[in-house]
């Protein structure tokens, strides 16, 4: 996928986010977010739309907190949202090419990280938003969700904060069944965060596997696993250490 696919996603994902959350309602208990209520979810996902907005417009070198969000609440909160979240959309889509920036997981350049990371960031959100309001979530393209796999497995794992650990190497298999040949990955667990790799390789204890929209939501902790054959304490093992 490329960073102009990405940038027409996450402007997707946000205008539905703000949706579901308008039709939710401010005080709206978000159950795949037990913490949270729907107000924490935009103001969260707002504060996180800034703050990507902040590096590609200024081609800021060093990692800068989290601003908090303002004290809003209600319409001027959604208000708020729409206009970080387009202004977003309008940074990435009108950024030079070489744009140099800092950024956190490997990348083909900094702009297309930024476009992914908040595509995946926003649609991730969005569904905890439609979650809140309840009925029928919005499709998620196969390609795409077998992306944030990708993403979630050989990016954020991959970093030594990854909490996925296992005092003896095991190896576990992720498939996404709708998707490329290729959407499929091995991950090797030991006592260093998890290597991921594409491909089928070697053998497996426990494979993972479903719909890529599915498998997707599952690794992000939102859905269970469509499912799961082999040992299910390797996949449980994943499920209670894999938070973000």
């Amino acid at each position: 996928m490329d960073t102009a696919e990405f940038i027409r996603i996450l402007d997707r994902e946000g205008r539905l986010l703000a949706d579901a959350a308008e039709r939710a309602g401010i005080d709206a208990k978000v159950p795949t977010c037990p913490e949270w209520q729907v107000r924490d979810l935009v103001r969260h996902t707002g504060a996180v739309h800034r703050w990507a907005t902040g590096y590609v417009a200024e081609g800021h070198p060093s990692r800068r907190p989290l601003d908090d969000a303002p004290a809003l609440d209600g319409a001027e909160l959604l208000a708020w949202f729409r206009e970080g979240h387009a202004h977003l959309v309008r940074t990435l889509a009108s950024a030079a090419p070489d744009l140099e920036c800092w950024h956190f997981l490997p990348a083909p350049s900094p702009l297309a990280f930024w476009a992914r990371r908040q595509a995946h960031e926003t649609s991730v959100h969005r569904f905890d938003a439609e979650a809140a309001r309840g009925g029928t979530p919005s499709d998620l393209d196969p390609r795409f969700a077998a992306d944030g796999v990708d993403e979630l497995l050989r990016g954020f794992h991959a970093r030594p904060r990854s909490r996925v650990r296992s005092e003896e190497p095991r190896v576990l298999r992720v498939r996404a069944t709708d998707a490329a040949d290729d959407a499929v990955w091995t991950v090797r667990l030991t006592q260093e965060p998890p290597a991921a790799e594409r491909g089928e390789t070697g053998d497996a204890e426990c494979e993972i596997s479903g719909p890529a929209a599915q498998l997707y939501l599952s690794l992000w902790n939102r859905v269970p696993f469509p499912s799961v054959s082999g040992d299910r304490a390797l996949a449980e093992l994943w499920r209670s250490n894999s938070a973000v």
